[in-house]
């Protein structure tokens, strides 16, 4: 490569690359054909390792591009989440019932379970560079051969299994946790596959109590039971499980190699638990708040608690914790923050340092109903996305503006939470009491990007078509108020 007339030397224009923009690295390309070589050679790889972007779903797509390719998709995505732009569509037909469905993601697969069984969604492969990858219906496993509520599914959490992505915890209303590896599907299958006992192994720790929530890191997993026994235990079985009795109604988890983070009904509902040398304290480290005001507390509840994608702003700490509250708030705690309260009302037993009070709080102003899940990632990884208590609605809040936030309503517009919530760079998983859904901010999205409706828009409560003709129109509002 033949050296620009100022004589430098290419290992320092590689140095250069790593501190420039896409916007800049664009421009710097069109000044030569040695910048062009050295930007392509270089600058797009540097810029990935810099600003890497979360995406579940585009894990095989990734592997076909160039990463000019995979800079391109991500800057439009990025663009389509400040306006915001986006295609909203359901991913299967209504269900029969209300059902309280739960998400699990992998590299390969979505899962929605809901009552008796799992629906696989398969993430393809876009060899188009700049095409958003499909995902498609795979199909559907049964964990009990008759509808029966007590064996209904309430909680999974998928885990490695050496890239087959098909093995995960599924936890059940009657207390039942199972390590489930699900089957290979059969070319042409009709109907569910029923899930035969050899595919399925038993983790007898929670007694008769439903198991709320079961999360992951690695190896390790912990489950949460409604009456709050948290059990923290290895995929592989070995070691022993370890116990942590909270002995109040509980709902929620969220697991990092530091850290386990509980959420229940209480006077302090959201408390951080360490884990040392894969140990983990009986008592908590952290308590983390919902007030500013020490004096006059109240019992709240916490259901769903989640941590921060690996390029957030706030540098991807395990030590930030967003966790969605009863009153409809989204508080932000950072563990290493110093706004801590002295003392709790009513609590007799509190960590030496007192209570943490979060660093940041979110609400929809226009709608005060609980939070059932939270998630975060999106454009830029400054998102925080909040499945709500009512109509259906997920609220978006940008936290590097995050009193600009808005909300939407799922396509169908149900009378229904939004039960569960995954957030990646390109696409928001969700799905209530009636069906999933996607809202997918990428590019390039077409009819055969998502699975095909098998009966009319309007018989499945679907307004019209957007601009885009892809989707459904759905509501957006923002949450301003008027001055």
């Amino acid at each position: 490569m033949q050296l620009p007339t100022d004589g430098l030397h290419s290992d320092v224009w590689i140095a250069v690359l790593q501190y420039l923009s896409v916007e800049d690295l664009a421009h710097f390309a069109q000044t030569s054909k040695y910048f062009y070589a050295l930007v392509n050679e270089y600058g797009w790889k540097a810029h990935l390792k810099a600003d890497p972007h979360h995406t579940w779903s585009l894990s095989k797509s990734l592997q076909l591009w160039s990463p000019y390719e995979q800079v391109r998709y991500h800057t439009i995505t990025d663009r389509n989440w400040m306006l915001p732009s986006f295609v909203a569509r359901p991913l299967a037909s209504r269900w029969t019932g209300k059902l309280q469905p739960v998400l699990s993601i992998n590299h390969s697969r979505l899962f929605v379970a809901a009552a008796n069984q799992i629906n696989s969604y398969v993430f393809g492969r876009s060899g188009t560079p700049g095409v958003s990858p499909s995902i498609q219906f795979e199909c559907a496993y049964t964990t009990n051969k008759v509808l029966q509520a007590t064996r209904d599914i309430t909680s999974i959490e998928c885990v490695p299994d050496g890239g087959y992505d098909r093995t995960l915890y599924v936890g059940y209303a009657d207390g039942s946790l199972e390590r489930v590896v699900l089957p290979a599907c059969k070319p042409g299958q009709e109907g569910p596959i029923h899930l035969e006992p050899n595919f399925r192994e038993k983790r007898p720790y929670h007694g008769n109590d439903a198991i709320e929530s079961i999360s992951s890191c690695g190896d390790h997993l912990l489950s949460l039971s409604s009456n709050g026994t948290a059990v923290f235990f290895s995929n592989s079985a070995t070691p022993s499980p370890q116990f942590v009795e909270l002995r109040v109604r509980s709902w929620t988890t969220h697991l990092s190699h530091r850290h386990a983070v509980l959420g229940a009904s209480s006077l302090t509902p959201l408390t951080v638990h360490g884990i040392h040398e894969s140990h983990i304290s009986t008592t908590p480290s952290h308590i983390l708040t919902n007030s500013t005001h020490d004096d006059h507390p109240r019992a709240s509840a916490v259901y769903g608690i989640c941590g921060t994608p690996p390029s957030a702003p706030w540098g991807a700490s395990e030590q930030v914790i967003i966790s969605g509250w009863y009153d409809g708030v989204v508080n932000v705690h950072d563990l290493r923050s110093s706004r801590r309260a002295h003392r709790i009302p009513g609590v007799n037993s509190y960590p030496a340092g007192g209570a943490l009070y979060p660093v940041m709080s979110m609400c929809d102003p226009w709608n005060f109903e609980p939070v059932y899940d939270v998630c975060s990632g999106g454009g830029g990884a400054c998102h925080i996305a909040a499945g709500t208590a009512r109509h259906s609605v997920v609220a978006f809040w940008d936290v590097r503006a995050p009193n600009k936030g808005w909300s939407v309503h799922a396509p169908g517009n149900d009378s229904s939470p939004v039960y569960s919530v995954i957030l990646e760079g390109s696409r928001l998983f969700g799905a209530t009491q009636s069906r999933p859904f996607v809202l997918d901010f990428g590019p390039g999205a077409k009819e055969d990007t998502y699975p095909k409706l098998t009966r009319p828009p309007r018989e499945e409560g679907l307004k019209r078509r957007d601009s885009s003709g892809v989707g459904f129109y759905v509501t957006r509002y923002g949450h301003s108020r008027p001055q």
